[in-house]
């Protein structure tokens, strides 16, 4: 199999567990309460997703014989890395790097700690940011 071919096997599978990732987040944003078990839902959906897109980033990069960072600021480095090899564009970045943020945040913190004022944006707007992804990485192939 070719690493062309190898790639859009990965490219697709990473897509479709992040598809059914989101009809779940849709799910549990559709509950009118959220308890703290919703929010520590939502929150690993929102993380797995965004997980799903650096994997995505670090298979392209990888392709393109790009070093992939691995350094205390790689998941930033990735993102610039992303942009400078025309992967997403400076303004997807910049939406990607509120979640990169909450990735850092929900990895090294407490569910419990969760806010429910500060998670729902993030939530809500996710499958609009994976869509403009999408949108840009089919560039990126079909470029």
């Amino acid at each position: 199999m070719s690493s062309q071919t190898e790639l859009t096997r990965e490219i697709l599978a990473e897509k479709e567990h992040i598809t059914k990732t989101l009809l779940l987040l849709k799910r549990t944003l559709a509950r009118p309460e959220k308890d703290e078990a919703e929010l520590a839902a939502i929150g690993s959906f929102i993380h797995n997703v965004y997980t799903g897109i650096e994997n995505m980033l670090k298979r392209i990069l990888k392709f393109k014989q790009v070093k992939i960072p691995d350094s205390p600021s790689s998941h930033k480095q990735l993102l610039d890395q992303a942009v400078a090899t025309g992967i997403i564009s400076p303004t997807l970045s910049d939406e990607l790097d509120d979640y990169r943020g909450f990735r850092h945040f929900f990895v090294h913190a407490y569910v419990l700690m969760l806010d429910e004022e500060q998670l729902l944006p993030l939530a809500n707007n996710l499958p609009t940011v994976w869509h403009q992804f999408e949108d840009e990485i089919a560039l990126f192939y079909n470029g």
